[in-house]
């Protein structure tokens, strides 16, 4: 392969890590805001929740829709009218004037905006060989974690000062100058050219199939689903774990998640390579066993500085499973990457709106008994990921 293409690769990816960076910013800069959103619009902290899985499962359904499309137009189209219509929806959610109206812009962004993270990381799977993803999508995954890190942080610490209409309107104009960059650099360099599918009923179903009821396809798709459920529902609800645990306000809620997202950020890409040289086998049971762990030590009562701690800790959980699961899905369904990412991508933001609302549900209960029952579900996970992974090793390349 030469220097040229190999530059050219290395720019598209950085400037799809950029857009998944922004994506992700305005998804985790929703949660923390929870409970200034409940006192602007005077709505209980469990209705204004709903906000997030109204983004978050429609995002999840669409992405089947647009990964199909990508087989068949392929991706350069998809990742461009998308996050134009997330830029323009964005800007369009700072106009809300009341929760319902809040919630039904999230639910449009939410399908709009659900083509640029799956069909990039199908791209990775065109663009790079099995052998060396580990690395590509680490960036890809150190943008989602990153812009998780900054978006729990920066949205919360900005919002008593310039309010949460002017987040939304701020990440639109940013979402719409990394368009523009991204519009210019497809001008300039050739994408992968792949194989085009007729989009048939029977081939739709029949692609799933085979992703679904392969041993390794069944398998990582379940653990995407179930682990995305136990993250997005402990991530949801850490502001108002920190509100009620610790009383503190909307800055100080965003100092104390400062750490959520930094492993990823900082570490991504030595994660994924990590994962290429070594394998998978150990490195995902031991994020679970991370998860687990950090979830179960918020459930006690401890001074505030371990809980941020802790809340690190669950990041770099996060940082050592869905990445890792990717890089699997990338071989298992190598044949049609957009379907098979499409679907990994539906399995994760659906898991992330059940999460939410499932943990909001535990709340009947008490904050400590639902971080409870999350960490006993994750401590499951990794028993069961310790025998169900143990092939994923350097030389497991097949299905």
């Amino acid at each position: 392969m030469n220097k040229h293409h190999t530059d050219n690769r290395q720019n598209l990816l950085r400037i799809l890590s950029a857009a998944t960076f922004i994506i992700f910013f305005q998804l985790y800069m929703v949660a923390p805001l929870i409970p200034s959103l409940s006192a602007f619009f005077n709505i209980s902290e469990q209705t204004v929740g709903l906000i997030v899985p109204a983004y978050l499962i429609p995002y999840g359904v669409c992405t089947l829709f647009y990964g199909l499309l990508a087989d068949k137009i392929g991706s350069k189209r998809i990742i461009l009218t998308s996050l134009l219509v997330f830029a323009i929806l964005t800007a369009l959610t700072a106009f809300s004037q009341s929760v319902g109206q809040l919630i039904m812009w999230r639910f449009i962004t939410g399908v709009g905006a659900s083509g640029v993270v799956p069909i990039s990381l199908a791209w990775i799977s065109q663009a790079y060989s099995f052998e060396e993803r580990g690395r590509p999508l680490g960036w890809l995954f150190g943008a989602m974690a990153g812009g998780g890190a900054f978006g729990s942080t920066v949205g919360v610490v900005l919002e008593p000062f310039v309010g949460w209409k002017m987040l939304f309107a701020g990440v639109a104009v940013i979402a719409l100058i990394i368009w523009i960059i991204l519009y210019l650099t497809y001008q300039k360099i050739a994408t992968p050219q792949v194989a085009k599918h007729e989009l048939t009923l029977s081939k739709v179903f029949n692609g799933y199939k085979q992703l679904l009821t392969s041993k390794r396809g069944k398998t990582t798709y379940t653990f995407v689903l179930l682990n995305a459920i136990f993250h997005a529902g402990v991530f949801t609800w850490l502001g108002l774990y920190f509100k009620k645990a610790y009383d503190l306000n909307e800055v100080q809620i965003g100092m104390a998640l400062l750490g959520y997202g930094v492993p990823g950020f900082l570490l991504g890409p030595y994660i994924g390579k990590l994962a290429d040289i070594k394998g998978r086998s150990k490195l995902l049971p031991l994020g679970l066993g991370l998860s687990a762990l950090s979830t179960l030590i918020l459930s006690f009562p401890l001074p505030l500085v371990f809980a941020a701690i802790a809340v690190t800790i669950l990041s770099l959980g996060y940082d050592l499973t869905q990445p890792l699961l990717a890089g699997i899905i990338t071989q298992v369904g190598k044949e049609r990457a957009g379907q098979a990412m499409s679907l990994n991508v539906f399995m994760l933001f659906v898991g992330f709106g059940m999460g939410s609302y499932l943990f909001g549900l535990a709340l009947n209960l008490s904050l400590s008994q639902a971080l409870v029952i999350f960490s006993l579900f994750q401590i499951t996970l990794t028993l069961l990921a310790l025998r169900l992974f143990r092939t994923e090793t350097k030389l497991q390349y097949v299905k």
